[in-house]
């Protein structure tokens, strides 16, 4: 566990509510896969059209749209996962203003969202669906003139130095490789232990590939509650892929076999890795806002769009992804930083990778040196320095809320 240190600060943006931003944007959430296209005309006008130039302190205009919606039940788990993952986008602290588009008649009403969350500042949500505004040109047309409104206030807001406690980061790991344990993975843990002791949050997800090391967080529980919670997930999953024809047990990719991890014990014990060695705070549901600062898990599939809507949804503004055989994976409103698990990735995709971890392996580093290099690292982005993936502009399209349940 990481001594406290002298407390770390950074520069993000002070939001109403008391929460820290470490980006400003203006999101566009679609309720409905029938607004979608829609959504994105407008975003991409917006930041297409040079008007942000005169707007520094926004980070940009992004579109949240997706796939469901309706043809779904209005009520259970996958509503819940939804209406969770928009609600958590909209009132990200990462975002300044947003904007629901919506068709008008589908599932996902946003009069029942807004009851439910009381959404009513004037300031920071605006809504309008296709079918009353008059039709597909007069919504891009009316969004776009209404973005245009909001911009001076979004803008209006400054960084200022907030304490490191501020930061929630999601902990992600895609394209595994038998070195995912030895190097990145426990490099990023030790950051996790490192921000915890500044009292931030790291945010471990992918229940199926922490699968045959539960044990090892459960016993690491902060209360007997949070260690059944844990559980209680992990036999929900084992019912879950069960009825759906899959096992818990399959779930290494050829990628990660060609990389060296042979079973999902190998996989779940390096996953694993990235939560550090602090207790484990909370079990929160898919993109269930945390409130628990430490070192928390968020039930989630091991997909990693789908992962990693949910943190963010969750309250996440800073995602943190190790990699081993390569990845091209970025997120908004909250940056992804890249770590690459071995060199030869790292070199070989030097234009998506922020940090090398590859010279753990050649001893040119130790854990501990690589992990503060890390958390060093969660101050730049969160000050506003771009990570890799931002500057190849990803994460328009890694917006994926997990759907459970029939598609009616």
């Amino acid at each position: 566990m990481a001594k406290a240190a002298e407390p770390a600060s950074f520069q993000g943006f002070k939001r109403k509510d008391g929460r820290t931003g470490t980006r400003n944007y203006i999101a566009i959430c679609s309720t409905v896969n029938c607004s979608a296209t829609v959504s994105r005309y407008v975003a991409d006008e917006i930041n297409r059209s040079g008007m942000l130039d005169d707007y520094p302190n926004v980070d940009g205009v992004v579109a949240f749209a997706h796939g469901t919606g309706c043809g779904m039940a209005g009520e259970g788990d996958g509503f819940d996962n939804l209406e969770r993952v928009i609600w958590g986008h909209a009132t990200h602290a990462n975002v300044g203003a947003a904007l629901f588009i919506g068709l008008g008649c589908e599932i996902f009403q946003m009069s029942r969202m807004a009851e439910k969350y009381d959404i009513s500042d004037p300031e920071r949500f605006h809504r309008m669906t296709i079918q009353g505004t008059g039709g597909t040109r007069k919504t891009i047309e009316g969004a776009v003139e209404r973005i245009k409104e909001l911009l001076p206030t979004v803008n209006a807001i400054s960084r200022t130095e907030c304490p490191a406690a501020e930061l929630k980061v999601a902990l992600q790991c895609g394209g595994s490789d038998g070195l995912s344990g030895v190097t990145a993975n426990p490099a990023l843990g030790h950051a996790v232990d490192l921000l915890v002791a500044q009292s931030g949050t790291g945010i471990l997800a992918e229940t199926p590939e922490i699968y045959g090391a539960e044990h090892l967080l459960a016993r690491r529980a902060a209360s007997q509650d949070v260690g059944e919670k844990l559980i209680e997930r992990i036999q929900w999953w084992e019912a879950y892929t069960s009825r759906n024809g899959g096992e818990m047990n399959n779930n290494p990719t050829p990628g990660n076999k060609a990389g060296g991890l042979t079973t999902i014990l190998e996989k779940s014990l390096g996953a694993s890795a990235k939560g550090g060695t602090t207790p484990l705070a909370g079990v929160y549901k898919y993109a269930e806002r945390v409130n628990t600062p430490g070192f928390v898990f968020m039930d989630s599939p091991g997909y990693d769009p789908a992962s990693v809507t949910g943190q963010i949804a969750s309250g996440a503004n800073l995602v943190c992804f190790t990699t081993g055989r390569g990845s091209a994976f970025g997120s908004k409103p909250a940056p992804t930083i890249k770590l690459a698990t071995n060199s030869r990735t790292y070199e070989n995709m030097t234009e998506d990778m922020d940090i090398n971890c590859g010279d753990i392996a050649s001893g040119e580093a130790t854990v501990e040196e690589k992990g503060q290099e890390i958390f060093s690292k969660f101050i730049k982005v969160a000050s506003g320095e771009k990570t890799k993936s931002e500057a190849l502009g990803l994460g328009d399209n890694e917006f994926v809320p997990w759907q459970i349940g029939a598609v009616m």
